[in-house]
């Protein structure tokens, strides 16, 4: 009773005499008590004959551990709790346990008969627990009955069980490398498992004990990728990281066809006028590998790699940043060119969490921006750096901007540089200054202005900034010397100041290797740096030695005795590698009766023409680890880790990842499925949501599919018989709804979709058509139908999905082959060209005929369009609305720049026939030279993500003095980014570019008052609540306070159409127009058919309201500014 009254005791403080005193905190265990009773209390509550005493001593002593306490001496007394009755004092013990049994191993030992009664305890935990502490004694002679209990623990009913069976095998194996062969065994039972709980633990052991048994991968392939959602998160690290690899081997690269086209390009996106030799190379070096093009096969993506990529992308929006950076790094290495880009937003969200996860992602992703430069250059503004940041997170923003820095946003990058060179953490600065030397040589244009930038900062107060500043120019001035011989002069007299010896020794190199370009400088230089020899550094001795050799051999008049006085100097040093340089050159340029051959040469060998230094990134080369390993972090390969296999030739036997499925598990699968096709699926739309991102492939996919399914019956491909194999109600619940899923797009689907699809692949759409009805007639069906229907089930998902991705695309050749079947009241031409009346039946499946807004290009024919409606003004006249007199032209290319050819542009606001999603650009060609201009063509265009060009058809000739007008079309994708294109000739190629102003980026929509009030209000109760409207108060220019001239000025700043006051029952009597009017003008953006609703509310005195409702915030903010401008200028 004595320990049980100490422990009642305890809370208060006091104790009776001869008892220990408890510290107040239960995790202290004795502070209080002398060193040589120091646990006896809990060794005393452990020995206690009740449960609740032991159970306290427990929590007080992993409590301690917890701590970093030691408590190794109370191993005795706790580890013969081992065998109590008590679940959770057991528990706590097999905690204890698994710390300290490595360390008390002979203690361990006695106890093992009690571990191997824990194996077979009914309690899972308790199981595992015993299975945890068994495999944590590291001791060859029980290797064995580890072996036992590993194989018993991996056929356990448990998941957690067998969990920890695969945690238990690394350790084994560490301890007796020679149980490799039947820890294989088990690992090939546990990766069979079904259950998400074991799959990550599996892995993990498959990758310690046998990652290259790829073999043991092939069946369970599609299992893994499908459960890889639900796998809990540092089991999904593992699996994608293992299937990175594995994918590597046994699919084909999908930008194999797209490698030798691009090798080209990525060269010369860098180029200046000096790399056009090369360029010249290269096209030849293209025409010889056009033959190897045309032998090679369309890429056509294994539909286990497109499963594997579907699967992992909606883990790019996991918590977990381990996760994120997994699904990257696979993305990277293994999606097509076109995909990646969806990893750059989930990279950038990374870059908001601690700085120890920035520091890794931002080293990833300078490797990445290497390479695709493209898909981080959206997010520049990410990559700024604040002035909290770490400096080494700095410098690593500093390489990722470096990387992304091109033509169009270096002014930006170097106005960036600009401020961080004022920071005050110093390494930084440097890092800065040699980005801008960077950026200096792999941008030509910018060239003089960075130079002349780090020149004026050779001024600067700080020594490191202007040593940095030196060693940088250094490099620059080794491209074009002659130019610049000012700056060396300038270099020169610095170093009198500069005394940080990589500096110096910097001037000195560029003095001493241009001293043709300063011949009154040098000597001088010399003299000074003669002067203090013995005080310099090895570094800048070396220099100076090779300055008197240099000038030795070039102006020996005024230098011969300075050189000899230098030699003589280093012939004494203390540095023998000083003293080795001054023997070698004295042997070399002053030439004796016993100097050999060599001094004949010396001139060829000091003044030969070094080649320019080439400033590349540290990461240039780093993808070849693969990313987000320790290995790639450290630039070296570190233990362990395993190399990325290259791409195969020739793709691998897919068939060896089909599962043969057995009849009995057929049926019952089956059978369940019958009862469940009433229950709701539950993941909701998860098939949708992946369908445009894998718009780049949806040929490859379909073409699969369709293979597949002619495949299906010997083979059962695609998840579809993995899924029935295993029979696990989640895969059972997806398939209910994938079928959900295809009675929705059968509804949405219209006619001319149909119809279009049809053509492409009129068989297949046969069967799925029949199929589909059957559907429709019954559910329940007979034996065969079903069984029928279940194995050519992945099939017809996947050309499914491929229908549906493809789905936008094929709207817009719908419309065009066929009017859609549905009857509107209003004309049918108008009908033809507007494309939204497809796009709104998606959203309202049965619009009222007066809700149902039809839009018309606004043309000459428009009085007709608008018979019947009395208009207020005359201000609706064809004339006024499509001001083509009155269209503003751009200047494209001036005739000095274009050597006699110019071009002017301007929105013609047609519609442009060959695609609706476009802007029609007019081009007017002006031939100003004497001679011809032929083979007039666009080359080379660089659009920003989702716009597409139209090129205008090739102007054979156009003769001198004569002028030629030609259309193109640009899907601007409704951004005012600029389209940017080489204009070629026969001769010359020059860089444009074309930029939308906003108000051109619309089409006019006709719209009666009423209709636009009820649009405007649902933009406003829409899912932004008030977010798509924007409000500004405006005082109107003296000449625009007439409706005309307001109406006039609107319709010219933006592609509108205006909105007549009033339906036609209203307006029939004539209606005094009111004092103050409110004009309203309607549009739709060209790509996407976003309605813009304006409206200018006059009041007294010039005063306006001008209001803009668009669901694109973007455009509308653009377009209040445009708007504004034009009324009040």
């Amino acid at each position: 009773m004595s320990a049980n009254s100490a422990f009642n005791d305890e809370k208060g403080g006091s104790s009776s005499v001869g008892e220990p005193e408890y510290g107040h905190d239960p995790a202290s265990g004795g502070i209080f008590s002398s060193d040589y009773k120091r646990h006896d209390d809990l060794k005393e509550m452990l020995d206690s004959n009740k449960d609740s005493l032991k159970l306290e001593a427990m929590k007080r002593i992993v409590a301690m551990i917890a701590r970093g306490k030691n408590t190794s001496d109370l191993f005795p007394a706790v580890v013969k709790n081992v065998a109590c009755k008590n679940i959770e004092v057991k528990k706590l013990v097999y905690v204890y346990l698994v710390r300290y049994a490595e360390e008390q191993q002979d203690l361990a030992l006695l106890s093992i008969s009690t571990f191997q009664r824990g194996l077979k305890d009914p309690n899972q935990l308790i199981r595992a627990s015993a299975l945890r502490v068994l495999s944590s004694i590291r001791v060859t002679i029980i290797v064995p009955i580890m072996m036992l209990a590993i194989k018993e623990a991996a056929s356990d009913m448990s998941p957690y069980v067998r969990k920890t069976a695969a945690h238990a095998i690394p350790k084994l194996y560490s301890l007796d490398p020679e149980q490799k062969d039947q820890l294989i065994e088990v690992i090939e039972k546990l990766l069979a498992d079904k259950t998400t709980l074991v799959a990550g633990s599996v892995v993990m052991a498959f990758e310690e004990v046998c990652p290259e048994r790829i073999d043991l991968i092939h069946k369970n392939y599609r299992k893994l990728c499908n459960l890889l959602i639900d796998v809990e998160e540092w089991g999904q690290v593992v699996i994608i990281n293992m299937l990175t690899r594995y994918a590597r081997t046994q699919f084909l690269n999908p930008n194999m066809n797209e490698s030798l086209l691009e090798e080209g390009s990525d060269k010369t996106f860098y180029g200046s006028d000096e790399d056009e030799d090369e360029e010249e190379e290269e096209e030849k070096d293209k025409k010889a590998e056009a033959p190897a093009m045309a032998k090679r096969k369309p890429y056509v993506m294994d539909p286990d790699h497109r499963l594997l990529l579907r699967n992992t992308k909606p883990l790019l929006q996991s918590r977990n940043a381990a996760v994120v950076m997994a699904v990257a790094q696979l993305y990277f290495h293994l999606a097509p060119k076109a995909e990646v880009g969806v990893i750059a937003k989930a990279l950038v969200r990374l870059l908001r969490s601690h700085s120890e996860v920035q520091y890794v992602v931002l080293q990833n992703v300078a490797t990445m921006s290497i390479k695709r430069r493209g898909m981080f250059e959206p997010y520049l503004k990410s990559f700024y750096i604040r002035s909290t940041d770490p400096t080494q997170i700095k410098v690593l923003k500093l390489e990722v901007l470096t990387n992304l820095a091109n033509e169009t946003n270096i002014s930006t990058i170097l106005r960036e540089f600009q401020t961080y060179i004022k920071s005050m953490d110093k390494d930084f600065v440097a890092a800065t200054i040699q980005a801008i030397g960077r950026c200096a040589t792999n941008i030509g244009e910018v060239r003089d202005t960075c130079l002349n930038g780090l020149v004026q900062l050779l001024s600067n107060r700080d020594e490191l900034v202007v040593a940095e500043s030196v060693v940088v120019i250094k490099k620059l001035l080794q491209m074009q010397p002659e130019k610049h011989s000012d700056i060396i002069k300038h270099m020169a007299k610095l170093t009198d100041n500069i005394q940080v010896p990589m500096a110096r020794a910097s001037i000195l190199w560029l003095i001493g290797e241009y001293c043709e370009h300063v011949p009154k400088i040098a000597p001088d230089v010399l003299r000074k740096m003669a002067k203090s020899f013995t005080n310099e550094e090895d570094i800048v001795k070396l220099q100076i030695i090779n300055l008197a050799a240099k000038l030795y051999l070039t102006n020996s008049k005024q230098t011969k005795l300075l050189t000899q006085y230098v030699l003589n100097l280093a012939k004494y040093d203390q540095n023998y590698d000083i003293r080795d340089r001054a023997r070698f050159i004295r042997q070399l340029i002053v030439p004796t009766e016993k100097s050999g051959a060599l001094s004949k040469y010396a001139k060829k060998l000091f003044l030969a023409l070094k080649p320019a230094p080439v400033l590349e990134s540290p990461f240039k080369d780093r993808d070849h680890f693969q990313l987000g390993s320790l290995s790639h972090l450290l630039n070296a390969k570190a233990g362990g880790y395993q190399e990325l296999p290259d791409w195969p030739e020739a793709a691998p036997d897919p068939s060896v990842r089909n599962v043969e499925v057995p009849e009995w598990t057929k049926c019952s699968s089956r059978e369940k499925r019958k009862e469940k096709k009433v229950e709701k699926p539950f993941y909701s739309d998860s098939e949708g949501e992946s369908g445009p991102t894998e718009s780049a492939d949806s040929e490859s996919d379909s073409a699969s599919g369709s293979e597949s399914g002619s495949g299906i019956e010997e083979s059962g491909s695609g998840s579809e018989s993995e899924e029935s194999e295993e029979g696990s109600e989640s895969e059972e619940e997806e398939e209910e709804e994938k079928e959900k899923d295809k009675k929705k797009k059968k509804k949405e689907l219209k006619k001319p979709v149909q119809e279009s699809e049809s053509e492409q692949s009129s068989e297949e759409e046969e069967r799925k058509h029949e199929r589909k009805s059957k559907q429709r007639k019954s559910e329940s069906e007979s034996e065969s139908d079903e069984e029928e229907d279940s194995e050519s089930e992945s099939s017809q998902t996947e050309s499914e999905d491929s229908e549906s991705e493809a789905e936008v695309k094929k709207k817009k050749k719908a419309a065009e082959s066929k009017p859609p079947s549905k009857p509107v009241k209003k004309d049918n031409k108008k009908e033809k060209k507007e494309m939204s009346l497809l796009d709104l039946d998606d959203f309202e499946p049965a619009p009222s005929p007066q809700a149902t807004p039809v839009n018309s290009f606004l043309s000459n024919s428009l009085a007709t369009d608008l018979e019947g409606l009395s208009l207020s003004d005359a201000v609706l006249s064809p004339a006024t609305i499509s001001p083509s007199s009155a269209l503003k032209s751009y200047e494209m290319l001036h005739r000095i720049t274009g050597e006699g050819l110019s071009v002017e542009y301007c929105f013609s606001r047609q519609p442009f026939s060959p695609d609706a999603n476009m802007v029609a650009v007019q081009m007017q060609f002006t031939n100003n030279a004497t001679s011809d201009t032929k083979n007039l063509h666009m080359e080379d265009v660089k659009l920003q993500s989702g716009m597409r060009v139209k090129e205008f058809p090739e102007i054979e000739l156009l003769p001198a003095g004569e002028m030629v007008t030609a259309v193109m079309g640009i899907d601007f994708c409704d951004s005012t980014q600029a389209a940017n294109f080489q204009l070629c000739t026969h001769t010359r190629k020059f860089f444009v570019s074309i930029q939308p102003p906003v108000g051109e980026l619309m089409r006019p929509v006709f719209l009666t008052e009423n209709e636009f009030k009820k649009e405007q209000e649902k933009l406003l109760l829409g899912q932004l609540m008030g977010m798509n409207e924007i409000t500004e108060k405006i005082t109107l220019d003296v000449k625009c306070r007439n409706e005309h001239s307001i109406v006039q000025r609107v319709i010219t700043a933006a592609n509108l159409s205006r909105v007549p006051c009033g339906s036609d029952k209203e307006c029939s009597p004539p209606v005094p127009p009111p004092d103050h009017p409110v004009h309203r003008f309607a549009g739709r953006t060209v790509t996407s058919s976003s309605l813009v609703l304006v409206t200018v509310a006059t009041k007294e005195e010039g005063a306006a309201k001008l209001t803009i409702n668009c669901e694109k915030m973007v455009i509308g903010t653009m377009l209040v500014k445009d708007i504004l401008l034009a009324l009040t200028q």
